[in-house]
C-alpha cells in the first residue's frame, strides 16, 4: 500500500503542479477566460489515462496463463524503463519546469482556446499515462490489490491537496529536494516491479532460469503478516526468489542509484554571439 501510495503522491503532484502553474499563468496573463481549455484538457488526459489502465486489465485478464504471465512481465519492464527515465528527468528539470510551460503557454495563447487545451492535454497526459502504467504493474505484483489501489487514490489525493496549497501560496516546498528524495524510492520501488517482472517471464516461460532458486523464505515469512506486508508493499519482496530475479534486481538498484545520486554538472550558459565590428572609414 505505501509503495502506491508514494507512485500516486509524487505522480500526482508533478500532474497538480503542472496544472496550477499553468491555471496561474493564464490568470496572470490576463486570459481568464481561457480558464475552461486547460481543464477541458485535463479532463481528457485523465479520461485517457483511466482507460489505459482499464484496457492493462482488461487485456491481461483475457490471456491464457503463459501469455498473461509474459504480458505481465513485458508491461513491468516497460513501466520500469518510464518511470526510470522520468525521475532522471524530473531530478535535472524540476527547476526549470515552471519556465518550460510557460514558454509553451506563450506560444499556445497566440493559437488560441485549442492551443492551450492541447498543451494541458500533452503535459497531464504524459504523466497519466506513466502512472496508469507503474500502478497497473505495481499492483499486479500485490497481495492486496484492494489496500494497493486504495494507496495509489489516497496517495493521489494528497497530491492534488499539496498542489492546491502550493498554488495558494501556504505551502512553500523545494520541489527540487522533493523530487530528488522521492524519485529515490521510487527507485527502490521500481527495483522490485522489475524482478517481479523477471519472475513473470520466467513463469510464462520467456527467460530461462525458473528452477534456479537463490533463497526461499515462504516458510519464515508470511506473505500475510506485518513484515511480509511492508516487504511486499515497498519492496516487492518475493519470498520465493531466482538468482535471475536476485542479479537484475542488486545491478539496476546500484548501477541506477550511483547515476542518480552522481553530482551534476552545472550548465554552461552559451557563449554571446560576437559582435560584428565596422570598419573604420
Amino acid at each position: 500500500m505505501f509503495a502506491n501510495y508514494l507512485i500516486g503522491l509524487r505522480e500526482g503532484l508533478e500532474a497538480s503542479l503542472i496544472v496550477g502553474i499553468l491555471v496561474a499563468y493564464v490568470v496572470k496573463s490576463g486570459n481568464r477566460a481561457r480558464l475552461g481549455s486547460v481543464w477541458a484538457g485535463t479532463g481528457i488526459a485523465i479520461g485517457l489515462s483511466l482507460a489505459f489502465g482499464g484496457i492493462l486489465t482488461l487485456t491481461s485478464s483475457s490471456l491464457s496463463e503463459e501469455a498473461e504471465h509474459g504480458f505481465a512481465g513485458v508491461m513491468s519492464v516497460i513501466a520500469v524503463g518510464l518511470v526510470t527515465w522520468m525521475v532522471f528527468w524530473m531530478r535535472r528539470t524540476a527547476r526549470e519546469m515552471r519556465g518550460e510551460l510557460h514558454g509553451r503557454l506563450d506560444k499556445a495563447l497566440v493559437g488560441g482556446g485549442i492551443a492551450i487545451g492541447v498543451v494541458a492535454l500533452v503535459a497531464v497526459l504524459r504523466e497519466g499515462l506513466e502512472t496508469a502504467l507503474f500502478l497497473w504493474a505495481a499492483t499486479t505484483t500485490a497481495t492486496d490489490t484492494a489496500a494497493a489501489l486504495g494507496g495509489a487514490i489516497l496517495g493521489i489525493g494528497t497530491a492534488v491537496v499539496i498542489g492546491w496549497a502550493v498554488y495558494r501560496g501556504a505551502v512553500k516546498m523545494n520541489l527540487a529536494t522533493f523530487f530528488t528524495w522521492t524519485g529515490a524510492l521510487l527507485i527502490i520501488v521500481a527495483a522490485g516491479v522489475l524482478a517481479y517482472g523477471v519472475r513473470d517471464l520466467q513463469e510464462g516461460g520467456f527467460l530461462p532460469g525458473g528452477d534456479n532458486i537463490a533463497f526461499d523464505v515462504s516458510a519464515t515469512v508470511d506473505e500475510n503478516s506485518p513484515v511480509g506486508t511492508l516487504l511486499g508493499g515497498f519492496f516487492h519482496f518475493d519470498p520465493v526468489t531466482t538468482w535471475l530475479q536476485l542479479s537484475v534486481w542488486v545491478v539496476y538498484l546500484v548501477v541506477t542509484l550511483a547515476l542518480y545520486f552522481r553530482p551534476q554538472r552545472p550548465s554552461v550558459p552559451a557563449p554571446a554571439p560576437a559582435r560584428e565590428t565596422t570598419p573604420a572609414a
